[in-house]
């Protein structure tokens, strides 16, 4: 089993920024993959940005170059910092953790961004 704290989201305007954490412990085994995902009522959650432990990144077209995501050096934190957010960012933020074909969840963060 894997657990996952998720800190950081929030309110900000638009064109601010903000930073998300999360935190895996557990039977953590390599390779895996740390990422986050948003979700909007009524819509599929999303992959926002996904980080493997080679360093391998992928992004939401629509985030890249306003979004970063990392990893520290244990591999057991992810960050996921937001620049230049608008509104339509406006979600609820979930870390995932993926190792051998299972997906592990946090339980979610909002993150809103006003206009």
């Amino acid at each position: 089993q894997v657990q996952l704290v998720e800190s950081g989201g929030g309110l900000v305007q638009a064109g601010g920024s903000l930073s998300l954490s999360c935190a895996a412990s557990g039977n953590i085994v390599r390779p895996n993959y740390m990422g986050w995902y948003r979700q909007v009522p009524g819509k599929q959650r999303e992959m926002v940005a996904q980080i493997s432990t080679s360093k391998n990144i992928n992004y939401l077209d629509s985030v890249k170059g306003r979004f970063t995501i990392s990893r520290d050096d244990a591999e057991t934190t992810v960050y996921l910092q937001m620049n230049s957010l608008n509104p339509e960012d406006t979600a609820v933020y979930y870390c995932k953790f993926r190792q051998v074909g299972l997906d592990y969840w946090g339980q979610g963060t909002q993150v809103t961004v006003s206009s």
